[in-house]
């Protein structure tokens, strides 16, 4: 004997179908975002520490707007260095975010500053600019 099908079975397959594919595309976003950074001119990067971190410009509270934070070291020689940066918010939640990278010296003085936009799913490029003061 065979069982008619009802609207409660069919709603109840459709969200089970809807919520597989939902976690099938979170399963298969990265959860890090990955980028190079260069210096203007296509020169070598001078020696000191790379800071690299997320901000959303849009967050007025300064301590809320930056979230995830890496450093590296640069040793003068390298033309580019490569990064990676743990995804905290979806870059399509916030359409003002950007990865922002300064260079300084060892004694703490802002040599070079760069930021570009974060777009979901493709690599990030920043560019160093020197800093004038």
């Amino acid at each position: 004997m065979k069982v008619p099908t009802n609207r409660r079975t069919v709603l109840m397959a459709a969200g089970v179908a809807a919520v597989a594919a939902a976690t099938g595309a979170a399963a298969a976003q990265s959860t890090d975002i990955r980028g190079a950074i260069t210096f203007k001119g296509d020169v070598a990067i001078p020696e000191g520490h790379l800071e690299i971190y997320l901000e959303d410009p849009a967050i007025k509270d300064k301590a809320q707007r930056r979230t995830a934070k890496t450093r590296v070291k640069s040793d003068g020689g390298s033309r580019t260095i490569e990064f990676s940066l743990p995804l905290t918010t979806s870059p399509a939640a916030s359409p003002t975010l950007q990865i922002v990278a300064r260079l300084e010296r060892a004694d703490g003085w802002l040599v070079a500053r760069g930021s570009a936009k974060v777009e979901a799913g493709s690599p990030v490029h920043v560019t160093l600019k020197t800093v004038m003061y």
